[in-house]
């Protein structure tokens, strides 16, 4: 790996007004407060917010030092300038739809992506490029794309590449079949959802990638379950309420939020290098940290398994 990643990193879509809006007070002191509890990485996407969530952290990032920190965007979408009106709410941001956004795998399209997100950074470099949701356009972005990114590395424009999705077919293919450095996978390592243990996190440790893992809370559940709670950006199904509220149950048991078990299990992988933070202010930045810290106990994994909320073939943190 060309680029040293820490464990817990910040995950920037809600500076991009995710679902709701932020002040640029408030995204400003959220990066603020990442920094001061140490926090040195940071993800953000051209996707969030329509180019708002770049501008929002470097602007927040201006005047720290370069070198002490790891910045990773992402290619595959081109924001195009749009005069119709209206809002992106459509699409998950609370923002004026001043641009569209357009699809765009070719090997042009990565560098004018990542160009546009250094202007809108106002950085010279990033340290990360990773293709973003290649879903539909597999064939593209493995023929077109990564060859692009390949040499944006050879160059030195980049120091690492990859791939970040929700998905672990594709990613595992990444793995396989190029040199990526790492893959961002949303939503399927946690502890209600462990497809990636199937192929994706064994391929990646025995081929020396890293994997970043997001969505530790799969869009809410695990941050707080309920009959109103969220599971993959819509509203959760009963089933999986009633086990994330027995998770919280056998959590509680043993003095730890659920919340810090979530941030903490993708960890128990060993191809798993670090997990994203996604936070909207500085107090769930510091809630998020604290969290990430508490000590979690050996009993508490062994009876999430005794309870059969927990496979007893999955990794957790302290066994390895």
């Amino acid at each position: 790996m060309r680029v040293r990643l820490p464990r817990l990193a910040l995950g920037c879509a809600a500076l991009g007004n995710l679902y709701r809006p932020v002040s640029d007070e408030q995204a400003h002191a959220t990066v603020d407060a990442a920094w001061d509890a140490g926090i040195r990485c940071f993800d953000t996407a051209p996707h969030y917010g329509l180019g708002l969530s770049e501008r929002r952290l470097g602007a927040a990032l201006r005047g720290r030092p370069r070198a002490e920190y790891t910045l990773s965007t992402k290619v595959g979408r081109l924001l195009v300038p749009h005069t119709g009106g209206g809002d992106d709410l459509a699409r998950g941001f609370a923002v004026a739809a001043t641009h569209r956004r357009v699809w765009d795998f070719s090997a042009d399209g990565v560098r004018r992506s990542l160009e546009e997100s250094l202007d809108r950074l106002g950085l010279d470099h990033v340290d990360i490029a990773l293709l973003h949701d290649p879903d539909d356009h597999g064939e593209q972005a493995l023929r077109e794309a990564y060859p692009a990114l390949e040499r944006l590395r050879d160059e030195g424009v980049v120091r690492a590449i990859g791939a970040g999705m929700n998905q672990t077919a594709m990613l595992t293919r990444f793995v396989r079949d190029t040199d990526v450095d790492v893959v961002l996978c949303a939503g399927r390592y946690t502890l209600l959802d462990t497809s990636a243990l199937t192929e994706l996190l064994p391929e990646a440790a025995a081929r020396g990638r890293s994997v970043l893992v997001g969505g530790v809370f799969n869009s809410g559940l695990l941050a707080g379950p309920g009959p109103d709670a969220t599971y993959d950006y819509a509203a959760a199904p009963p089933e999986l309420v009633t086990r994330a509220l027995r998770m919280q149950e056998v959590c509680a048991r043993h003095g730890v939020p659920l919340r810090s078990a979530a941030l903490r299990f993708p960890l128990g992988h060993p191809a798993v290098t670090g997990v994203l933070l996604g936070a909207r202010s500085a107090a769930e930045v510091a809630d998020g940290t604290a969290r990430f810290g508490e000590p979690l106990p050996a009993a508490l994994w062994a009876e999430l398994r005794a309870q059969g909320l927990l496979g007893a073939d999955v990794p957790v943190p302290g066994e390895h």
